[in-house]
């Protein structure tokens, strides 16, 4: 009589591990502020409990790689840095990915001042006059001759404001409104930071309102929005980002442009649309997860209106957490359409209102003490909030 063998242990598969999230800042230039790693390695933990991961904190080369590794950058990686991370697609990130550095900045939304302008090792030439017709009038440059030859042309049409390619939160920027103030303004560009980083030279608008309009999709998921922006004062008195008000819809640009949008967040929304679009089709190598446009509207020099989309954002930014918020809500009220979130930073140490949820508090060493925290509620008329962006 033979008997039954016992059950070996290593008969049955393990189970395969669950994903985890890493944070990412890279090896950059500019190291985060700590409320800016704070804020990130908050967004990690949210990321992580929506997509029920485990949360491993920052990337190093040594997490372990027995299972799939989610990012949450800081920064849009490049195809280089993406496959080295082992990032496959949107999949893999809440971000983007874009073919070369350049790709990420600012200097993506505006074409060249002409044929012969100077350009940066990995330049391509892709702004189309299907983008032209949506965006703000102005030129992408590379060295001090194009800046001038730039804002002499734009001049005519009323004021010229000068932006770095790699500023952030408007650090940089001046408007000038005649020669030689432009002569003078580009005087305090460097050639080399202006050959490196890139100047965007662009009609300045009068009276004029942002709209922040995005998609996030995440772990099958997809919300759009459309809100504000809210400007501060540092500790130093300077202007600065103070927080976003969004009105988020459960799927895409059709669902949110199925809503009682205003008439200027509308058109703002169809301008984003079709930029978005035409840029896809040019710039192969884009994959976004999370994407943020600003559409600028206001008046030129003649008073004539005027509404083009400004700039893009393939990386996690203040509306973040905002975006996160909406998505936590939807899956809490699943029949829930349209929710209202916003992200608020006050400069000093009030006190964030009940029920907010709080992703930094404290006395940043460079900026001083600084709260920052999100709200968001079910509101199936949250699209109000546009109706008087100013």
């Amino acid at each position: 009589m033979f008997s039954e063998p016992a059950p070996s242990r290593s008969a049955t598969p393990a189970a395969p591990r669950r994903g985890a999230v890493v944070t990412y800042v890279g090896d950059t230039e500019r190291r985060p502020d700590e409320h800016e790693r704070v804020t990130l390695e908050h967004l990690g933990r949210r990321v992580a409990a929506l997509l029920a991961y485990d949360y491993l904190g920052p990337y190093a080369a040594a997490s372990p790689r027995d299972r799939p590794l989610f990012f949450v950058p800081r920064d849009t990686l490049t195809s280089d840095e993406a496959r080295a991370l082992g990032v496959r697609g949107r999949e893999d990130l809440l971000g983007g990915i874009v073919p070369h550095r350049v790709a990420a900045s600012k200097l993506v939304m505006r074409p060249l001042v002409a044929e012969d302008a100077r350009t940066p090792p990995g330049w391509r030439h892709v702004f189309t006059p299907r983008m032209a017709r949506v965006a703000l009038p102005g030129h992408s440059t590379f060295c001090h001759d194009d800046a001038w030859r730039a804002g002499r042309a734009l001049l005519p049409l009323g004021r010229v404001r000068l932006k770095p390619g790699d500023g952030v939160g408007g650090h940089g920027q001046c408007v000038v409104d005649d020669e030689p103030a432009l002569a003078a303004a580009l005087a305090g560009y460097t050639p080399d930071d202006v050959a490196r980083h890139g100047l965007v030279v662009e009609m300045d608008l009068a009276d004029a309102v942002t709209y922040s309009i995005g998609q996030i999709r995440l772990g099958g998921r997809c919300a759009s929005y459309c809100g504000r922006q809210r400007t501060t004062r540092d500790h130093a008195a300077r202007e600065a980002y103070g927080g976003s008000e969004l009105c988020v819809v459960r799927g895409g640009y059709a669902e949110l442009l199925a809503l009682a949008l205003p008439m200027p967040a509308r058109l703002a929304v169809m301008q984003v649309r079709e930029f978005d679009a035409a840029l896809h089709a040019v710039l192969p190598g884009l994959e976004v997860s999370r994407d943020n446009y600003d559409v600028i509207q206001g008046t030129d020099a003649a008073g004539r209106p005027r509404s083009g989309v400004l700039e893009q954002s393939w990386r996690v930014g203040g509306a973040s957490p905002a975006e996160l918020a909406a998505l936590e809500a939807f899956d809490a009220a699943p029949h829930a359409r349209v929710v209202r979130a916003a992200t608020v930073e006050r400069y000093g140490a009030d006190a964030p209102p009940p029920g907010a949820t709080v992703h930094y508090r404290g006395h940043d060493p460079r900026v001083g003490p600084l709260v920052k925290f999100t709200t968001v509620e079910c509101d199936e008329h949250a699209s109000r909030i546009l109706h008087d962006p100013r």
